[in-house]
């Protein structure tokens, strides 16, 4: 019989915290050698939520792909340079500390390699408090495949229909709702409208919301 967990899921990137502005400057950093340059327009609508090797061969499609990888690997370790602080965004804590009293497990799954995963769950303190992080990049399909949120589920015993997925970006959303979980969209990137567009049953500027908490304690039945 399958498990009836309720359950959370959540992106980390934009999700947890708001951190396109360093991730874009990372970015631009390392293409600045190719004169390249990545506005924020570009970057959210195009880039955010994507694999590193799968935008940056479309930037500088010259490279082959060990050349790709090393760039991504650099931007990445630029990122966690940048990034000395970062704040949960308004309202997580309050959530994690309820669905612990609740008994609704919650996962990470995200499309950001291992390290910069464990380091930003460690500069947000929340390293300890998350019961499973699902690294996309080590399953054989990354967002927007539904097998990240897929494999968040399976581990935390989650049944689909009782479970909330949050993120930020149109692959994670299009992952989250072809693994039939509902999911809110956090405007942290994208305006209310592509979110639905791609999938968010409802939007939110962060966690404070009362119509995301709504959804949340009507779809958990917590």
């Amino acid at each position: 019989m399958p498990d009836q967990n309720p359950c959370l899921l959540f992106d980390i990137d934009g999700t947890l915290t708001d951190s396109d502005r360093i991730h874009i400057l990372a970015l631009n950093e390392i293409l600045r050698p190719y004169q390249l340059n990545v506005d924020h327009h570009t970057y959210i609508h195009t880039i955010a939520g994507r694999m590193n090797a799968e935008f940056l061969s479309e930037l500088v499609p010259a490279l082959d792909a060990d050349a790709i990888r090393l760039m991504g690997e650099r931007k990445e370790a630029l990122f966690r340079d940048m990034a000395e602080t970062l704040e949960p965004l308004e309202g997580l804590l309050d959530l994690l500390d309820w669905a612990e009293k609740s008994r609704s497990p919650y996962a990470a799954v995200t499309n950001a390699p291992r390290v910069n995963a464990d380091f930003m769950l460690a500069k947000l303190g929340l390293a300890k408090r998350f019961e499973t992080v699902v690294i996309a990049e080590t399953l054989p399909h990354q967002k927007p495949h539904p097998l990240p949120y897929l494999t968040g589920l399976e581990r935390l015993g989650g049944h689909a229909t009782k479970s909330v997925a949050f993120e930020d970006s149109r692959s994670g959303i299009t992952a989250a709702a072809k693994a039939g979980v509902a999911v809110i969209g956090l405007t942290t990137s994208l305006d209310p409208e592509t979110l639905k567009t791609h999938g968010a049953h409802l939007t939110a500027p962060n966690y404070t919301d009362p119509t995301l908490w709504h959804l949340i304690r009507t779809t958990t039945g917590r």
